[in-house]
């Protein structure tokens, strides 16, 4: 009773209110702008628990699989300082560097040491270097996670380095013993076989022993798996792959520190890799280096033998002339004149080896591929400033490129770059030597002038003076210009021995500072607890935006301003007319509280006309109008309840009541009103059946027979309540509407469109009917609601019979 009475009252106060402040031509928007109703979604959610903690369950799962099976990979990390040359501290070139002219050039050439170290020549001869040869794996006990191995496994694969072997295949081993292994090559070899260790395995594709790292301590533990397997590395694509994993950048604003990063599964192994990397980039420089310094060598060596030879033949002229003419010194003329011949022959040697060397680099620019490194003009004394800077440039220009590799791989933007300021290095070297022969032929002209006047004047010497003065002087020219190379060559190997390399390392690569990337064990359960509870959120969420079905009140409210006038519970009885068959129940209440709220649309007059209908079959109107009737007639009112469902005549099958005559044979003129109107089993209700099916039912509605018939039922009963077809398919409710006092529209939870709403602003902004209000049918209240929500009664729920009208609805 207590329920009863605050639903009637809580009902009466929202019906009343709205009534009073409602306008009948007020116009509503039923694309209000919707808020976000954060309690109703977080009671659902609760609801849908379970969702959430199977969502849960399977996401950390995952994550545990994850963490617990996939092998860990690590970063790791090492640091070069790029040398540079520096300069004298007020001088032009130092003032250009705070001015911040040369930064672009620095940077050129971070960017050239950054790509030598990428490079793949590089990569190469690391791994050349390095025991990456086979690759080792460890099985787990439960055969699924894998872990490579790198100077720790217990045995080492040890090739026949005269056979080639298939790469990439794996070939397992299982440790039997500390003296037997069981070896399986699967697939098309499908070879097992028990060996000894240091036995010899043959095959057409294979040829290898396998022995144990230390026999003698071999503990064998049964618990683990003792499983491997390995497979041979080709060094090319083996380059390749940890050229591509390296990366290196700069770590400083003036670039002049590179820091190398790689990524992989074992620490020790890319430490390895990283140190070894840098030793060879490091030597690479100075190989360059002493490649220099060694073709400065070569040259003088070729110079020297041909000087030598020369020497040794005029010292044997020079011994035998004065052993035959016994004169060992010359006058006094003869000496001066012999010194200053001396000091010319000199400076026509000087201008010699200038031209030999002019020679020498425009030998070496007529080949079209050449790739040693020039002699430097400072070496031989040629003091040529001009020419020095290019051949400065092009040797570091050059050491570049092959630093990189350019000529054993696919070219690069930078060796693109490279190779064409080299080719125009060449042309400025050509036209330089061109202008160097130019000056040394004018000089060459004017020295021989002068020899020959001082030739001239050592001919009025006596004969065997002035032969010896020739011999001396050849043999000095030759012992000083052997002389001169003996010593450039020592200062050549000086500089050789001296060389150092501008690069190094400043720190090298620890694999105990590396540092692990995958799996991230936090971030994993982090990103499992989130999906976990994102999914089921996302998808209830997803279903909500998409799900159009009336749900709640709010949906209504927010699409019409037309009155609810009650809601309906859901009919869990298998009767239809359940407030009749059990009265106590919480599906009476709902409909009591409906009677009580048609008091105040209907008010104090007379006999009381409701018309129940709907937009679409299938909403529950005759289910409806049925246990409104009853609970009309439980309460002594005089009730007829009239089917003006003429197209598809339901009523008289739930009382069990013919057809054959009804409403339709009365609007024809077959039988009077009184032979229509039929008793119920339930006291004081009366039923006017629709009849037989006609063909034009809304013509006779529209007949004065029809009027006389409401007229007359408003004389004899006290309630009339009248069934007729949704007015979304037909036009027969509106034209009943004109007898009606008040029209009640059924919607249904979860099975009316929001679109319905439409229809039903129209027909009530147009004025069509009278006195609209809504009744809400078929209520399920879940337990997310928590409180009252959706539309304030926890009753179960329940329908009419379906109406057809192209719908195949089911009525409960």
């Amino acid at each position: 009773k207590s329920l009863s009475s605050w639903l009637e009252n809580n009902n009466k106060l929202n019906l009343s209110n709205k009534l009073t402040t409602m306008e009948p031509t007020q116009q509503h928007n039923i694309y209000q702008e919707e808020s976000i109703d954060i309690k109703k979604y977080l009671f659902k959610f609760l609801f849908n628990w379970y969702w959430f903690a199977i969502a849960l369950a399977v996401a950390l799962s995952i994550a545990y699989l994850v963490n617990r099976y996939s092998e860990p990979t690590y970063t790791i990390s090492s640091s070069v300082i790029i040398g540079s040359n520096e300069v004298e501290m007020g001088s032009i070139n130092a003032l250009i560097s705070e001015l911040g002219m040369n930064r672009r050039r620095m940077r050129a050439e971070v960017v050239n040491e950054i790509a030598i170290l990428k490079s793949y020549t590089m990569a190469r001869r690391a791994v050349e270097q390095l025991d990456f040869g086979i690759t080792y794996i460890s099985i787990g006990r439960r055969e699924i996670a894998e872990s490579k191995l790198y100077q720790n496994n217990q045995f080492v694969v040890i090739p026949d380095s005269t056979f080639k072997q298939r790469n990439n295949y794996p070939i397992y081993i299982k440790i039997l013993s500390n003296k037997t292994y069981l070896l399986e090559i699967n697939d098309q070899y499908n070879i097992k076989q028990e060996l000894q260790f240091g036995e010899v395995f043959k095959h057409t594709d294979f040829h290898f022993k396998i022995v144990l790292q230390d026999p003698e301590n071999f503990d064998y533990n049964a618990s683990l798996s003792n499983k491997y397997y390995f497979y041979f590395n080709e060094v090319n694509s083996l380059a390749k792959q940890y050229r591509a994993r390296l990366s290196v950048e700069p770590n400083e604003e003036r670039g002049s520190i590179l820091t190398l990063k790689i990524n992989g599964f074992v620490p020790a192994k890319m430490a390895a890799y990283l140190n070894k990397l840098s030793e060879v980039y490091i030597q690479s420089d100075l190989n360059e280096k002493n490649k220099q310094a060694q073709n400065t060598i070569n040259f003088i060596d070729e110079q020297l033998q041909v000087i030598l030879d020369s020497l040794n033949r005029v010292e044997y002229r020079l011994q035998k002339f004065r052993s035959d003419n016994q004169i060992f010194d010359l006058s006094q003329k003869g000496n001066l004149l012999m010194e200053e011949l001396k000091n010319l022959q000199n400076r026509k040697m000087e201008i010699e080896i200038h031209n030999r060397y002019y020679d020498y680099i425009q030998q070496y620019l007529a080949q079209k591929e050449s790739y040693e490194f020039i002699v430097n003009p400072t070496s031989l004394s040629i003091s040529n400033q001009t020419l020095e800077k290019l051949v400065e440039n092009y040797n570091n220009t050059l050491s570049k490129i092959n630093q990189m590799g350019a000529m054993a791989n696919e070219p690069t933007p930078n060796t693109v770059i490279l190779t064409q300021e080299l080719a125009n290095l060449k042309k400025a070297l050509a036209e330089q030597v061109k202008m160097g022969k130019n000056l040394n032929q004018i000089n060459q002209e004017e020295l021989n002038q002068k020899i020959s006047r001082t030739e001239q004047e050592i001919n009025k010497l006596p004969v065997n003076e002035r032969n010896l003065v020739n011999i001396e002087r050849e043999y000095k020219l030759n012992n000083e210009l052997y002389t001169f190379l003996l010593e450039k060559r020592a200062e050549a190997g000086i500089t050789k021995a001296s060389n150092i390399p501008n690069n190094k390392v400043l720190d090298v690569a620890m694999p105990e500072n590396a540092g692990m990337l995958t799996p991230k064990r936090s971030q994993n359960y982090m990103i499992a607890l989130v999906l976990g509870l994102g999914i089921p959120g996302a998808i209830i969420l997803l279903l909500d935006f998409m799900n159009t079905k009336i749900e709640d009140k709010k949906d209504i409210e927010k699409n019409t301003n037309i009155p609810i006038i009650g809601t309906i519970g859901h009919n869990e009885t298998h009767s239809n007319v359940p407030v009749y068959m059990d009265p106590k129940s919480g599906l009476a209440e709902s409909f009591r509280a409906l009677r009580t709220n048609l008091q105040f649309v209907l008010g104090s007059q007379g006999s009381k006309t409701i018309m129940m209908t709907s937009t679409i079959s299938g909403e529950g109107k005759t289910f409806a109008a049925v246990n409104l009737a009853s609970m009309m007639a439980m309460a002594s009112k005089k009730t007829l309840l009239v089917g003006m469902d003429l197209r598809k005549p339901s009523l008289h099958k739930i009382f069990d009541i013919s057809n054959e005559t009804g409403i339709s044979n009365m609007l024809i003129g077959q039988v009077g009103i009184e032979e229509i109107i039929k008793e119920t089993h339930i006291e004081n209700l009366h039923l006017a059946p629709s009849g037989p099916v006609p063909p034009n039912p809304a013509e006779l509605i529209e007949t004065p027979q029809a009027e006389t018939f409401f007229n007359w039922c408003k004389e004899h009963y006290d309630v009339i309540i009248i069934d007729t077809p949704p007015v979304a398919l037909v036009t027969d409710a509106l034209l009943a509407g004109k007898y009606t006092d008040a029209n009640i529209f059924i919607v249904r939870q979860k099975y009316s469109n929001k679109h319905v709403f439409e229809l039903i602003n129209k027909i009530y902004h147009e004025k069509r009917l009278e006195k609209m209000s809504i009744l809400v049918n078929d209520i399920r209240i879940k337990k997310y609601y928590g409180y009252e929500y959706g539309y304030g009664y926890g009753y179960g729920y329940g329908y009419g019979y379906g109406y057809g009208y192209g719908y195949k609805g089911k009525s409960k």
